[in-house]
């Protein structure tokens, strides 16, 4: 598999958690992956596959075919002559078609894996990219609620303050405001928590339900093959293998005829019975071959490009999100012990208010800084979740 940097190895170490059960996120992905179309027809497209692997294997080029015919003199002389046939033709594998054609089959059943696995994987960053969306909502809504309960504590306090004559009407009209204010961002992350949590259920197709999150885990590089590389890998295989036919189909294949003929001169006559063997051989298709070939080749060249491009592709975003992840580590880190500092804050603040230290400026300056503190600090933990989902995607590792 490809290589990360340092930063990006020992970051998945620091990261890896111990096995557990399903998270809600994999269940999600579950769901999501059971009402795919891909998931409905892959037993189809898997019988197709079977089939082609049947069909290479069997002993003619194609299925054989029967030849009857008739002639009489019924409709001139009319003296009684009859002549019956009967023939089997048998379609023959060229040298190297038949050996090609399973090679081929088997690559297919080899690219159809891939191309599954890659789907999962592309479902898997759309269910992800939901869950995250939904999760930063909720955290969106928490804070909401408590800044609501901040501000009617707020208000509650001013009030008690304006009735024992400490502060004016207009203290009173400017805490009654910033409770209205947290009553009106409190419906707008609401509306906008339904329309995360609608985008989820689309997925998932079930209803979503709250039960809180926690990062993934993050195991070391394996050495199995990223799934997108398995999906062009097993592409590259097929147009090689489906070049190498075009190679060898060169012409029609031959057919091989046995037939009996019985024939009678006249009516009354005794009937007589013969027996042919013969073989046709057709002339090579020239042009239209080489197109075949120029084609088949093309198709190859390309898939083969494409597969390296993708490693590569592959191999800088893994270093880059793995990057993005210790940074997002880092903000973590900070934002944390930024809202540690504002919550000792406001609680200093609060206390002295209540006692007419300070005025109501100052209170209303330190519970913002305290809510953007906690905004910051639920933003650097989801934001922490997403990258490591990202990271995990990057490694072709679907949720768990």
């Amino acid at each position: 598999m490809r290589s990360v940097s340092c930063i990006a190895i020992t970051l998945i170490f620091s990261l890896a958690l111990p096995a557990r059960g399903e998270t809600p996120l994999a269940k999600a992905f579950a769901d999501a992956w059971q009402r795919q179309p891909a998931t409905a027809a892959l037993a189809e497209r898997q019988r197709a596959v079977d089939a082609r692997l049947g069909a290479a294997s069997a002993l003619t080029a194609a299925a054989p075919s029967l030849e009857l015919g008739v002639r009489s003199d019924q409709f001139n002389r009319n003296r009684g002559a009859l002549e019956n046939d009967l023939g089997l033709v048998l379609p023959l594998w060229l040298p190297g078609e038949r050996s090609g054609a399973r090679a081929a089959a088997e690559a297919e059943g080899a690219a159809l894996a891939g191309r599954t696995d890659s789907l999962r994987l592309q479902l898997a960053q759309l269910v992800r990219d939901a869950w995250w969306g939904w999760q930063a909502q909720q955290n969106e809504v928490a804070l909401a609620a408590d800044r609501l309960g901040a501000a009617q504590r707020l208000r509650d306090d001013v009030a008690r303050r304006f009735a024992a004559g400490d502060l004016s009407r207009a203290d009173l009209n400017q805490a009654d405001g910033v409770l209205a204010q947290a009553r009106a961002q409190q419906a707008e992350v609401e509306a906008a928590e339904t329309l995360a949590r609608y985008r989820l259920e689309s997925l998932t197709g079930a209803p979503a339900a709250a039960t809180g999150w926690q990062p993934e885990a993050v195991p070391a590089p394996a050495g199995e093959t990223h799934p997108l590389l398995r999906e062009w890998q097993g592409r590259s295989e097929l147009a090689r293998r489906n070049a190498d036919l075009a190679h060898v189909q060169s012409r029609s294949n031959p057919e091989l005829a046995v037939s009996t003929r019985r024939d009678r001169a006249a009516s009354g006559e005794y009937a007589d019975q013969t027996w042919a063997l013969s073989l046709r051989i057709p002339f090579g298709d020239g042009p239209r071959h080489d197109a075949r070939v120029a084609t088949a080749n093309a198709e190859a060249i390309e898939a083969t490009v494409e597969f390296e491009r993708l490693r590569e592709r592959l191999a800088r975003e893994a270093d880059a999100v793995g990057r993005q992840v210790a940074a997002a580590r880092q903000q973590l880190a900070a934002a944390e012990e930024r809202a540690r500092l504002a919550r000792e804050n406001r609680g200093y603040y609060e206390k002295s208010f209540r006692l007419g230290e300070t005025d109501l400026p100052a209170r209303l300056r330190i519970e913002a800084e305290a809510f953007e503190a906690e905004r910051a600090l639920g933003r650097a933990r989801i934001a922490l979740g997403q990258g490591i989902s990202q990271l995990r995607q990057s490694l072709g590792l679907l949720p768990e």
